[in-house]
């Protein structure tokens, strides 16, 4: 079983996303991991090659328990019925306890679609007449990363102690992150956008940096309270 997965569109999304909250997690003692939906096959810039080294280095800069990649079609993620028990076997397989997925407001219709995915498989990785492998699993919580759109956060997550770390594993996809930019985000300027948002969101708590997350349900917590 693990702490927390992170779900990815693409090898980099993960680590993009939320690798600072993954580097605190592990620091704290959680167990860790990043599922890649795709080997980012389609993208602009790197081979598939390419970014499966760029992989093994930034999951080593994070200290992750466990990586994984599904091997579906880059570009053609899709809310489908294929599609949703491939990502709810491994679910099953991977019992996470909490699970971040992209937000689904996105630009990007891979992102999209792996939002999409993410709710359909805890559903189903969590009924025991679905047609699966492995035991059902029931995910405790399913949480979001925001990409290319403005959002509004639920939570934030201080990372101040992180950022470094999180920027090594970012970095780690050099085919993506080094010389001429792709897009807004596939570039060296994408990476300084992402750094100036955890300070932007860092600076309402106080903190150097924070990561932000969207729930789609409310947050029980009493300040008070041990638990």
């Amino acid at each position: 079983m693990l702490d927390l997965l992170v779900l990815a569109p693409h090898p980099d999304d993960g680590e993009l996303g939320c690798g600072g909250t993954l580097a605190r997690a592990k620091a704290e003692g959680l167990s860790t991991g990043i599922l890649d939906l795709t080997r980012g096959e389609m993208g602009t810039k790197g081979t598939p090659e390419e970014r499966a080294r760029e992989v093994e280095e930034a999951s080593r800069v994070l200290g992750l328990d466990y990586r994984g990649n599904l091997g579906l079609p880059d570009g053609g993620l899709a809310d489908v019925a294929q599609q949703r028990l491939v990502v709810a076997e491994a679910l099953r397989r991977l019992r996470p306890r909490i699970l971040l997925a992209p937000l689904e407001a996105d630009r990007h219709p891979d992102h999209t679609a792996a939002a999409r995915l993410a709710v359909a498989a805890v559903h189903l990785a969590a009924l025991p007449k679905a047609p699966l492998e492995g035991r059902p699993h029931r995910v405790e919580r399913l949480f979001f990363y925001p990409g290319n759109h403005p959002f509004t956060p639920s939570f934030l997550v201080k990372i101040s102690a992180f950022i470094d770390q999180w920027e090594r594993a970012v970095l780690a996809y050099r085919s993506q992150f080094s010389g001429e930019a792709a897009s807004e985000t596939v570039g060296p300027k994408g990476v300084e956008a992402r750094k100036a948002m955890r300070r932007y969101f860092g600076n309402y708590l106080g903190v150097d940096y924070a990561e932000p997350f969207i729930s789609p349900l409310p947050i029980l917590h009493v300040p008070w309270a041990r638990a």
